[in-house]
């Protein structure tokens, strides 16, 4: 999976969970309002970002391979806050924003608690994703076969 562009993973991940979860996975009614973090200045224009959001959390928790927490999921999503004149500082994303996605992921079978460590993915949870980073790969060495080296053929 790591072989995959980060970019065009999530942008089908986003679609998968909206197609196939969709009834689990979806925007709190508060989503379109809502800031992703103090850092930002104004709400995510894109109206499918809920998704993205999620798409990306699952990734992370992939790439990590060990349980993840919200407090480090929002140092992650955090960006530099523009304080005017005074030089700029780091501040954490939304917590709320990353707990709720992580609930509904929860609900959906993706993700589960592993303890008081964070949250982990389930076995299902890393065969969807395998999956869905098995047919980009393919995909893009149909288009691109420089890329077969990658996956030691197809």
């Amino acid at each position: 999976m790591l072989e995959v562009p980060a970019d065009i993973f999530i942008k089908e991940l986003a679609e998968v969970l909206k197609k196939n979860y969709g009834d689990v996975i979806k925007p709190p009614y508060w989503a379109y309002m809502v800031k992703t973090g103090p850092h930002k200045e104004r709400p995510p224009m894109d109206p499918e970002w809920w998704y993205y959001r999620c798409a990306s959390i699952l990734r992370k928790l992939y790439v990590r391979g060990k349980p993840v927490g919200v407090e480090r999921l929002r140092t992650m999503y955090g960006g530099r806050k523009n304080y005017g004149v005074a030089p700029e500082h780091f501040t954490k994303a939304s917590g709320s924003v990353i707990r709720k996605a992580l609930q509904q992921l929860e609900k959906a079978g993706l993700v589960t608690k592993a303890g008081r460590a964070g949250r982990t993915l389930t076995p299902n949870g890393r065969s969807v994703l395998d999956n869905l980073a098995n047919s980009i790969m393919r995909r893009l060495v149909k288009e691109k076969p420089h890329l077969t080296k990658y996956i030691g053929g197809v």
